[in-house]
C-alpha cells in the first residue's frame, strides 16, 4: 500500500523543498517538475523569401499534457525570456514589443498593421514563387499592405496570374496571419 501527496505549482521543485517536519518517518520525498510541456523539438530548415535562398525557417512542435495548449505554453516562455534578458537591452523597446505581443495574444490587432496597405513588408518576405512574384510587380504591388488591400477577383484581373498562382499567395498569407481583402 502506498499513499502519494500532489500538488500543484510551477517550474521545478527539488526533494528537499517538499520535505516538511510534521510527516511522518517512511515518508520520501522527490523532486516535483510542474511543466505542462511533453516533448519539445525544433527544425531549421532553408527558407525562400523572393528570390533570396539564404533565409532559415524555424519549425517548433511542441506537445502538451492538455492543461495549457501548445501555443500558449510557447507565447508564456517566450514571455519569461523576454523578461529575463530585458536587463540586456533598452527597457521602452521591452515595452513596445510587450504591447505588440499582448495584441497579437487578444487577438485584437489594435498595434499590428491593418488591413488597406498597413503592412510596410516587401512582398519579397512571402514565400512565394517566381511567377507570382513578378506578375505582382508589373501589377505594381509592392508591400504586403498592397496586397491585403486587394480581393481574390482583382487579382484574378491581374495578366497571367492563375488560380495557382492566386492560392500561393493566399497559402503565404495565412502564414504570417494575414488575409486579402473581402470580395
Amino acid at each position: 500500500e502506498m499513499y502519494m501527496t500532489i500538488g500543484r505549482g510551477r517550474g521545478y521543485s527539488p526533494a528537499e523543498d517538499n520535505k516538511t517536519d510534521d510527516q511522518p518517518i517512511g515518508v520520501i520525498p522527490i523532486d516535483s517538475i510542474f511543466s505542462p510541456i511533453r516533448r519539445a523539438a525544433y527544425r531549421v530548415d532553408s527558407a525562400r523569401v523572393g528570390q533570396r535562398t539564404d533565409f532559415d525557417k524555424l519549425s517548433l512542435e511542441v506537445e502538451t499534457d492538455s492543461s495549457l495548449e501548445p501555443p500558449a505554453a510557447l507565447r508564456e516562455a517566450s514571455e519569461l525570456l523576454i523578461a529575463s534578458l530585458a536587463i540586456f537591452t533598452d527597457a521602452e523597446r521591452v515595452d513596445e514589443l510587450t504591447q505588440l505581443n499582448h495584441a497579437v495574444s487578444n487577438g485584437d490587432g489594435a498595434d499590428l498593421p491593418t488591413e488597406g496597405g498597413g503592412d510596410d513588408r516587401l512582398i519579397e518576405e512571402l514565400e512565394i514563387g517566381v511567377r507570382a512574384y513578378n506578375c505582382l510587380k508589373r501589377a505594381g504591388v509592392q508591400t504586403i499592405g498592397d496586397l491585403q488591400a486587394k480581393s481574390e477577383s482583382e487579382l484574378k484581373a491581374i495578366p497571367n496570374f492563375g488560380e495557382r498562382s492566386i492560392e500561393e499567395v493566399i497559402e503565404a498569407m495565412h502564414g504570417l496571419g494575414l488575409n486579402l481583402r473581402d470580395e
